[in-house]
């Protein structure tokens, strides 16, 4: 039995839509993190999604913010929000999954957001695409072995994860995607990226 449908979570006053995947054997899920100004039907993530759950993954994709407060640019990276955001969508999936490995996938602001919640919550790995790891607390707390990927092209956001990088003191490696932008938008460039945090994902929540 699978079960994949639209997901309301409910944080504090506040409904935030999802999707959750998960088969009857998946033993791990790994919870999305959006970048500014994106959400659960974000392509690029969705595509992602569809490589994770094919090896065989359970994803929840939900959105960090409510359409009214996307509104608000600076909601957008107020990295204490969607850190504690994370941080509750993640206890509400683990109330009725109880012994989930969980994984985040974040890209861009929602890597910091990952990285974040990953210091006030126990996850078991996580992913950042194209990610502002240096805009999260705390880095040197992150327990979680954490995969960095950064496209070629991507000059400034390949130094501010270096920096990040070096804070992180758990299994922890840095992938630079050739010729790629900061969205992966050339061809096979995304591909790349899902194959990576598959085999991360695997590696650690199977």
């Amino acid at each position: 039995m699978k079960e994949n449908k639209e997901k309301s979570v409910e944080i504090d006053s506040v409904t935030l839509g999802g999707i959750l995947n998960l088969s009857k054997n998946a033993k791990g899920v790994v919870i999305f993190a959006h970048g500014s100004g994106s959400s659960r039907f974000s392509p690029r993530n969705n595509f992602v999604a569809r490589v994770l759950q094919k090896a065989g993954l359970g994803t929840l994709l939900f959105d960090l913010l409510t359409e009214k407060e996307d509104t608000v640019y600076e909601r957008r990276f107020d990295i204490d929000l969607l850190a504690d955001r994370l941080v509750k969508a993640t206890k509400w999936f683990s109330k009725d999954h109880k012994n989930f490995k969980i994984g985040y996938f974040g890209a861009s602001t929602g890597a910091a957001a990952a990285l974040q919640a990953a210091t006030e919550i126990k996850v078991d790995a996580i992913v950042s695409r194209g990610g502002r790891p240096d805009l999260a607390k705390n880095l040197e707390k992150v327990k979680a072995p954490t995969l960095l990927i950064v496209g070629g092209y991507d000059d400034v956001v390949i130094e501010l994860n270096n920096k990040a990088y070096e804070k992180i003191k758990v299994k922890k490696k840095l992938v630079i995607v050739p010729k790629a932008t900061h969205l992966f938008e050339e061809p096979g460039a995304l591909e790349k990226v899902a194959d990576l945090a598959k085999k991360w994902f695997v590696k650690y929540l199977s």
